[in-house]
């Protein structure tokens, strides 16, 4: 399919390096940012900034990819993404700092322009391949990413974000050369609501999808209060890990990911069934932080993430699944993307919460995670049960 379609190929490189760039700053950025004397709550807004400004933008771009075309909107957003890489490696105060994660999230809409690419590009038949291949682009940037990170910290704090800079502007490049306009339907725009908040809050009492939506919602909420934020104060803190060893730790993570998503979700939800291997997973993924609250040893909050990486990428694969089989067959664009609203509102919520509780105590974002996670355990109970589909709103 790389082969006969060269625009999947370009997309798939552009995910790929977009992926390395995000990859290589995550690790480092609560240990870069510290040197500006942020505290655990700062850092918590920080983190969050981030995914507001992702949340705002990304229906914004799409529109404009719709109106005036997939090529300008994609490689001026990967251009606005190299230059928040460089603007945090040179910011000279904490106000730069905030307006390179501004600026990151505001033009990091570029992922469903992507998508839109493809869409434009394939078959309907040959998307779930094409989509897929993108994924594993994704999964590959977040492995390498974070080991290129703890590869270069030792030469510098700036040099990852400076690496991470040159890669993404690699990525704005291949676009400009060899990415043509795919959208044949410029200036046919429906116009509608960019932002419906109304329709997210009723969507969650939707008789077939409503806990599932609830479901993703907390999830994200546990996991970014958790790993997104929570990770890199406790290795650093508590277990004294250096930059270059808490790089090495989200890239076994990475690993783990990738592995299980493409090797394991399907064999263990057809053994288990779908319902059951979700739910479980959730499980795994409660007691997994339960641990890493715990553990004071690295051995020990290593076994912990290897079974979140396990049990996570399980979990958030079969979502999707779970919500392509309660909507209907003409709703799935508009259930996904909202989904994706709701991973947004979890991701902005939960580094600002992590953030608050780490400043009573270091470990509590683990403990407040797994809370949290219970609750989507009990909610789970509730997805794909058997009956009557009642009418939808979609």
């Amino acid at each position: 399919m790389l082969r006969s379609n060269r625009n999947l190929f370009i997309v798939a490189l552009v995910a790929l390096v977009n992926m390395l760039g995000y990859g290589i700053i995550i690790p480092i950025l609560y240990a870069y940012s510290k040197k500006f004397g942020l505290t655990d709550f700062q850092n918590g807004l920080l983190f969050a900034l981030f995914s507001i400004c992702q949340f705002i933008s990304t229906p914004i771009i799409g529109r404009l990819s719709d109106k005036y075309g997939r090529r300008p909107l994609l490689i001026s957003s990967i251009i606005g993404t190299a230059g928040s890489f460089f603007l945090m490696a040179y910011a000279p105060n904490v106000i730069f700092l905030f307006l390179a994660r501004a600026l990151d999230g505001l033009t990091a809409g570029n992922i469903p322009v992507a998508f839109a690419v493809i869409s434009d590009t394939t078959k309907p038949e040959d998307r779930a391949r094409a989509f897929g291949i993108i994924g594993a682009a994704f999964s590959f940037g977040f492995v390498f990413g974070p080991a290129i990170a703890a590869l270069t910290v030792g030469f510098g704090q700036t040099v990852p974000f400076i690496i991470a800079g040159i890669i993404t502007t690699i990525a704005a490049l291949l676009a400009f050369l060899y990415l043509p306009e795919t959208n044949k339907h410029m200036n046919e725009v429906r116009h509608g609501k960019l932002f419906d908040l109304p329709k997210l809050w009723h969507t969650l009492f939707d008789p077939n999808v409503g806990a599932t939506f609830m479901i993703t919602l907390i999830f994200m909420l546990a996991f970014s209060c958790a790993i997104i934020y929570g990770f890199q104060p406790f290795t650093m803190n508590i277990l004294k890990v250096t930059q270059s060893q808490n790089a090495m730790l989200f890239t076994m993570f990475g690993v783990v990911g990738l592995i299980t998503q493409t090797f394991l979700v399907a064999r263990v939800s057809k053994k288990f069934g779908i319902k059951r291997a979700f739910s479980s997973s959730l499980i795994f993924i409660s007691i997994s932080f339960m641990i890493m609250y715990f553990s004071r040893t690295l051995p020990a909050f290593i076994l912990a993430s290897l079974i979140l990486a396990f049990s996570n990428s399980i979990a958030q694969t079969l979502i999707s699944t779970i919500l392509s089989q309660e909507a209907d067959a003409k709703s799935q664009g508009s259930i996904m993307g909202l989904n994706a609203s709701y991973q947004s509102l979890g991701m902005i919520s939960g580094p600002i919460i992590g953030g608050a509780v780490a400043t009573i105590a270091i470990p509590l974002p683990f403990l407040l995670g797994s809370f949290f996670i219970i609750i989507c355990f009990l909610l789970s109970l509730r997805i794909l049960r058997p009956g009557i589909k009642k009418e939808s709103a979609f």
